[in-house]
């Protein structure tokens, strides 16, 4: 029987693939304060570690002004809290 029905037949799986924690615009509206970083979404309990990388998507909406710094943002979800007055800043990983 020839090798390649020999040998198992699998998928490729990148080596250093990123695995991000996702939080959408619409759960920011329970913060009190103006910044919003990995460490405080830890706390409110929207990601369960601030060690892993963060990416923010735009389901839901946003009616405030926040400064977010998360490792990676779809163009939506910036252009959403742009929109309320707030930034979003990209952390390196």
């Amino acid at each position: 029987m020839p090798l390649q029905r020999r040998l198992p037949k699998g998928g490729f799986r990148p080596r250093r693939r990123v695995t991000y924690q996702v939080v959408n615009v619409g759960r920011l509206e329970r913060f009190e304060g103006t910044d919003v970083t990995p460490e405080h979404l830890y706390v409110q309990g929207l990601v369960r570690s601030p060690r892993k990388p963060v990416k923010l998507l735009a389901k839901g909406d946003i009616g405030r002004s926040l400064h977010v710094s998360v490792h990676a943002a779809s163009a939506a979800a910036e252009a959403k809290i742009e929109a309320a007055g707030g930034s979003v800043t990209r952390i390196e990983r």
